[in-house]
């Protein structure tokens, strides 16, 4: 019997990569016919890809005979391409409950990194490395948020000494277990509390072990150039390479300010300093409501917060600043820019936006009814939301520029679970299909270095993200005529289309756009750079 399971078990290997060919080939699988992208921006060309165990062994021009092989794939009129990365994803505690992670996988993506920003961290960090049995590979990052609110709450204020140096040692320890560097959600409470010395002496915590540092900027609206300017100087300071993630200009009032932002980021580079970025390619963001509030009224927590909304003057000033950032960063004048994607208090409105709401109260469509509106659902445990606030022409400037890479900033998502930001499920797929094939902002060959070679050198894994001998077998295969695309704001639970097959570390996780239900994905580990 156990004889007849270990036969079955060999079987149901080589069937989930294409029909059984010949058991005793040299190569594991073989990608046949297809047009080679191969990741650095080196003109497409036709070749046969061979896999054997977790490696590309063999990329010939001249083609594999199919004999050669235990199992192959049909690619004729498709592109190969190495695997997606993923610049920044909301995964790093849950990643363990969607393994197949099928939302992002379906993209194209064979590793997706779990930079924090403002969310909490697995601990132990190597814990949760070892239990991981997914299909993609994924990375983890230091938290700053995380460590400062284990240490010190959600107060105001700067750290002791002591506390500190305990947010060293939190950091520290995320490094040794193998973290790519540090993360911050500058925008977010608490970590918009601290100084930009903290975040620096935390910073160089990282770099001792070759990380990164990786930010959601402190404000990414009329505070823009001071954000970028003050990330320059945490990656000067702290001796370690800095990126901007999600780069965005928010706010009608700063729409083009992107082109002040680059030139910050080149001149920072010819300083000698090494300054990157990524984004998603859509005009509106998403996040919880926190970002409608000044910081300081949420200070404390809800109860605080309560406090001081109940005192007539202290609810003055909040109004006041609330007016400010609705006006100049979130919302502008319309309460339809802000489209709930969770209103817990009442899913009634989860897709829905403000100006619903005001209309369904009767309300006057203007800010002032917008403000009491968000104060009120605050109060009620708050939402998330997606914000139209963006400027094509910024997203496309920002996309062109050659240090730009590409994340989700999505969630792993169950089909039809929920309201999520469109970017969950079609982000990879959308600059294949809009902005390379249909507006030709990227050409193909760009656009996949941007996704594949210069996202792997960042995190230091010079074995991944390049179709060549030797490398980590991590493909994508798609139809670049097909590639789109198709989920909306208002309809976000869609799949793309036009991606074929996706193999990880040789594995194939989707077949003929069928997921396999393999998990054949590792943790990544740093360094991030060798020092």
């Amino acid at each position: 019997m156990r004889h007849l399971t270990a036969c079955f078990v060999c079987l149901a290997g080589c069937v989930i990569a294409g029909a059984v060919q010949a058991p005793d080939a040299p190569y594991d699988l073989v990608i046949h016919g297809g047009s080679v992208v191969d990741g650095t921006g080196a003109p497409r060309f036709r070749a046969d890809v061979a896999i054997t165990g977790d490696r590309i062994t063999r990329v010939d021009r001249r083609g594999i005979p199919a004999d050669r092989a235990r199992a192959s794939l049909d690619a004729r009129d498709l592109i190969v391409a190495p695997g997606f990365i993923d610049h920044h994803a909301h995964i790093q505690t849950t990643i363990h409950e969607y393994p197949l992670a099928e939302n992002f996988t379906r993209q194209g993506i064979t590793t997706i990194l779990a930079s924090l920003h403002s969310g909490d961290q697995p601990w132990p960090l190597d814990a949760y490395m070892r239990s991981l049995k997914v299909a993609p590979n994924v990375g983890f990052f230091a938290g700053h948020s995380w460590a400062r609110t284990k240490v010190i709450g959600l107060e105001n204020r700067a750290p002791t000494s002591a506390e500190l140096d305990e947010m060293r040692r939190l950091v520290d320890d995320s490094m040794k277990a193998g973290a790519l560097g540090l993360s911050t959600g500058l925008v977010y409470v608490p970590a918009n509390f601290a100084k930009t010395d903290e975040v620096i002496e935390l910073a160089k915590i990282a770099a001792r072990h070759g990380g990164i540092y990786v930010s959601h900027m402190r404000d990414e609206a009329t505070g823009l150039l001071d954000s970028v300017a003050e990330l320059i100087r945490i990656a000067e300071e702290a001796g370690l390479p800095g990126q901007i993630q999600h780069h965005k200009a928010v706010g009608v009032s700063q729409w083009g300010w992107s082109a002040k932002t680059l030139a910050m980021i080149d001149a920072a580079r010819a300083r000698g300093l090494d300054i990157t970025l990524d984004l998603y390619p859509y005009t509106a963001s998403s996040t919880g409501s926190s970002v409608m509030f000044p910081q300081w009224a949420l200070a404390g927590g809800r109860e605080a917060f309560a406090k001081r909304v109940a005192d007539p003057q202290t609810r003055a000033r909040i109004e006041a600043d609330m007016r400010e950032i609705f006006v100049k960063e979130r919302g502008g004048n319309d309460l339809k820019r802000v489209q709930f994607r969770t209103l817990p208090s009442d899913h009634r409105y989860d897709g829905k936006t403000l100006a619903d709401l005001a209309a369904d109260r009767k309300m006057p469509q203007t800010v002032d009814s917008g403000i009491q509106l968000v104060i009120e659902l605050q109060l009620k445990g708050g939402f998330s939301a997606i914000y139209h606030s963006m400027d094509e022409a910024d997203v496309q400037r920002i996309m062109r520029h050659p240090l730009a890479m590409f994340d989700t900033d999505g969630d792993p998502v169950g089909m039809g679970v929920g309201f999520p930001h469109p970017r969950s499920y079609g982000t990879f797929p959308r600059v294949l299909g809009r902005y390379v094939r249909e507006l030709k902002v990227l050409g193909l060959e760009e656009a996949i270095k941007k996704m594949t070679s210069m996202s792997a050198d960042q995190i230091g894994q010079r074995e991944r993200g390049r179709i060549m001998e030797g490398m980590f077998a991590d493909l994508t295969v798609f139809d670049a005529d097909a590639i789109q695309d198709r989920a909306t704001y208002v309809d976000p639970h869609h799949f793309p289309i036009g991606i074929r097959h996706v193999i990880v570390n040789g594995v194939p996780i989707i077949r003929s756009g069928a997921l396999t239900g393999a998990t054949p994905g590792r943790v990544l580990k740093g360094p991030a750079r060798t020092r």
